[in-house]
């Protein structure tokens, strides 16, 4: 299933911006998932303008900031077609490259934004989220700072990334939350748990990472052990060993199903998560990370696959078969703190 036809539209809040229904995750345009190829990347972001691709995602940790620093060219000369995310709190040392901290406090806040609008060449962000929240900050307390930056001007939109329901709730009271990012696919659900359904009372979108499993639902690999040196799945339990063998196993329905749609499993996989939004009754962005146009072309033409209700039943019960966690420390996500 193929298509060049451009994708519907959505609103990323109750007063947020209007986005095409599917996004663009960039991370993997830097770093994480192996060799990178910029030329292909930077044809990516173009070809998924031309698509009806407008929410296009990054963060300040991808790539230390060279993430920000690939995109900021595109988003600048498409400024007003363009709706720009990134995301701020995961703190990385040059001495240290495999330290990961969490930052929430307000002086680290206003740090971080300054530094994301300079490596983006941007006078304001889209979209700014918090990626990972630390417990031992009030959360009104750092949800006030991420709001002065949108009374400065420097912020048009908030987001969260990981939080629960009643961490949702907490925040919007403080200010408005146009959207909440969080992992959302047929492998991982337990943000249906409290986050969603608070999502849908308050009117937040949910902006799901990682719609296709990391890759995994597409087939693509069935050991992380196929993956090269530098892509980080290899450290994830669900892609290894064991889990991995029986995860595979997981994947015979989705398979089943695409095979009779004349489409892909990976268009089967966001095919599911687009129909959360009439299930649940609320906006659903998700933002399926490529670097090729090939797959982008494969991922948005998902966009007008709609699976029925005998085929949505087959794929119930995959989420609660899945064995081992999304990532080896799940401390920081909103897992946890349920």
């Amino acid at each position: 299933m193929s298509s060049s036809t451009v994708i519907p539209s959505a609103t990323l809040g109750t007063n947020g911006p209007v986005v095409g229904v599917q996004g663009l995750g960039c991370m993997g345009m830097s770093e994480f998932y192996g060799e990178t190829d910029t030329a292909e990347a930077l044809a990516t972001l173009d070809r998924a303008l031309e698509l009806g691709v407008t929410l296009f995602d990054t963060a300040d940790v991808y790539g230390s900031g060279e993430n920000e620093k690939l995109v900021g060219p595109f988003v600048r000369a498409n400024r007003d077609r363009v709706v720009l995310a990134t995301k701020f709190s995961i703190e990385r040392r040059a001495d240290d490259p495999q330290h990961r901290g969490i930052r929430n406090d307000p002086a680290y806040i206003r740090q971080a934004v300054d530094a994301s609008l300079s490596r983006l060449g941007l006078d304001v962000i889209d979209l700014y989220y918090m990626h990972r929240r630390d417990p031992a900050i009030p959360f009104a307390e750092s949800v006030g700072a991420m709001a002065e930056l949108v009374q400065a001007g420097k912020v048009r939109h908030l987001g969260l990334s990981e939080v629960t329901g009643a961490e949702l709730r907490e925040a919007h009271a403080v200010h408005p939350i146009a959207a909440l990012q969080s992992e959302w696919s047929l492998f991982s659900r337990d943000v249906e748990i409290s986050a969603v359904p608070a999502a849908a009372e308050l009117g937040v979108a949910l902006v799901p990472y990682s719609p296709l499993g990391r890759g995994f639902l597409t087939g693509s690999f069935a050991n992380a052990g196929e993956l090269g040196g530098s892509d980080f799945r290899q450290h994830q339990p669900r892609f290894t060993g064991d889990n991995a063998a029986r995860n595979a196993e997981l994947l015979a329905p989705v398979q089943k199903i695409a095979a009779a749609h004349g489409a892909s499993p990976a268009q089967v996989a966001l095919a599911w998560v687009q129909q959360r939004a009439r299930v649940h009754g609320l906006t659903v962005v998700p933002i399926p990370g490529t670097r090729k146009r090939t797959r982008l072309e494969e991922n948005t033409a998902a966009t007008a696959l709609t699976l029925s209700a005998e085929e949505l039943a087959l794929l119930e019960p995959i989420a609660a078969q899945v064995s081992g966690d999304r990532y080896a420390d799940m401390s920081s996500t909103s897992a946890a703190r349920e």
